[in-house]
C-alpha cells in the first residue's frame, strides 16, 4: 500500500513539474523576446543617431572644403577644364570642383608638413630643407591631378569595353520595334551588369530627354561627359541619322561592326607592342643573369691563366 502511494505521489509530482515547465517556458520565451526587441530598438535608435551624427559631420566637412575650394578656384582659368574632367571621372556633384581644389591645397600642406617632420631623420636643414619642402609641395599639388586623370582613363576604358555590347542591344531593341528613346531606357537597364558606368550614362541621357532637353543635345552631352572618341562618333552618327531620316537600326548595325573591327585592331596593336615592352625587363633582369652564367666560368678561367703568368 505504501509503495502504491509513493508511486502515485511521484507521478503527480512529475505531472506538476511538466505542467509548471510548460507554463513557465513560454513566459520565459516571451520575456526574452520582449527584452531582445527592446535591445534591438535601442541599438537601431543608436545606429540611426550615429548615422545622423556622421552625416552631419560629413556635411560640415564638405561645406568647409567647398568654402576653401571656392577661394582657391576664384579667378582661375582652368575651372571649366577641371569640371569636365570631373564629369568624365564620374563626379557630378556641384561641389566637386571646389572640393577638388581644396584637396589639392590640403595635399600641398600635408606634403610640406610631412617633410618637416621627417627632416631630422633625413638630415635636412637650411637650403636643402627648403628645396625638399618645395618639391614635396609641388608633388602634393600635382598628385590629385594625376589621380583624377587615372580615374578618367579607367572609366573611359570601362566604357570602351562595354560599348560594342551596348550597341548590339540597341540594334536588337530598335529592330524589335522600339523607338530610340525607349531603346536607350531598355539598354540602360540591361547593360548594368556589364558596366555600371555605361548604364549610368544612358540613364542620364534618358533623364535629360524626359526633362525636355532635345535628344540631339542630350546625345551631345553624352559625348562630352565621356570624352571617348568612339562614343562621340556614335553620337554624331545618331544625330545625322535623326536629321536625314535614315534607318537607325541599319546605321547602328554598321557602326557596331565598325567598332568591333576597331577593337580587334586595338588588340592586335597591343599584342604587337608586347615584344618591344619586353625588351626593358629582358635587358634588366634576364640578360645579366645569362651573362653571369655563360661568361662567368670563362672569365674565371682567364683570370686564373693571367694570375699564373
Amino acid at each position: 500500500m505504501m509503495m502504491i502511494l509513493v508511486v502515485i505521489l511521484s507521478g503527480l509530482a512529475v505531472m506538476f513539474m511538466v505542467v509548471a515547465a510548460a507554463e513557465f517556458v513560454p513566459a520565459r520565451d516571451r520575456n526574452i523576446t520582449r527584452k531582445l526587441s527592446e535591445l534591438e530598438e535601442i541599438a537601431s535608435s543608436r545606429t540611426v543617431a550615429q548615422k545622423r551624427r556622421r552625416q552631419t559631420k560629413r556635411e560640415q566637412l564638405e561645406v568647409w572644403l567647398e568654402t576653401l575650394g571656392e577661394r582657391v578656384a576664384e579667378g582661375r582659368d582652368d575651372v571649366g577644364e577641371i569640371r569636365l574632367k570631373l564629369l568624365q571621372a564620374g563626379y557630378r556633384s556641384p561641389r566637386a570642383v571646389s572640393i577638388y581644389y581644396s584637396i589639392r591645397v590640403l595635399s600641398v600642406i600635408a606634403a610640406a608638413v610631412l617633410i618637416i617632420f621627417l627632416a631630422p631623420a633625413m638630415g635636412l636643414s637650411g637650403n636643402r630643407l627648403l628645396i625638399w619642402i618645395g618639391a614635396a609641395a609641388a608633388a602634393g599639388w600635382i598628385l590629385p591631378s594625376g589621380i583624377l586623370s587615372r580615374k578618367v582613363r579607367l572609366r573611359q576604358k570601362e566604357l570602351q569595353k562595354a560599348l560594342p555590347d551596348t550597341l548590339d542591344m540597341l540594334v536588337v531593341c530598335v529592330e524589335a520595334g522600339l523607338g530610340l528613346n525607349q531603346a536607350i531606357v531598355r539598354v540602360s537597364d540591361e547593360v548594368e551588369h556589364i558596366s555600371a558606368a555605361m548604364s549610368e550614362e544612358l540613364q542620364i541621357v534618358n533623364l535629360e530627354i524626359r526633362a525636355g532637353t532635345p535628344r540631339e543635345d542630350a546625345l551631345r552631352h553624352l559625348g562630352e561627359r565621356t570624352g571617348l572618341k568612339d562614343i562621340q562618333g556614335l553620337v554624331a552618327m545618331l544625330i545625322q541619322t535623326d536629321r536625314f531620316g535614315t534607318s537607325i537600326a541599319q546605321a547602328l548595325r554598321v557602326h557596331s561592326d565598325d567598332l568591333r573591327v576597331k577593337r580587334r585592331q586595338r588588340a592586335e596593336e597591343q599584342a604587337a607592342k608586347t615584344t618591344i615592352k619586353l625588351v626593358i625587363p629582358l635587358a634588366i633582369f634576364v640578360f645579366p643573369a645569362m651573362f653571369v652564367v655563360i661568361l662567368g666560368p670563362a672569365v674565371l678561367s682567364i683570370m686564373e691563366s693571367f694570375s699564373s703568368l
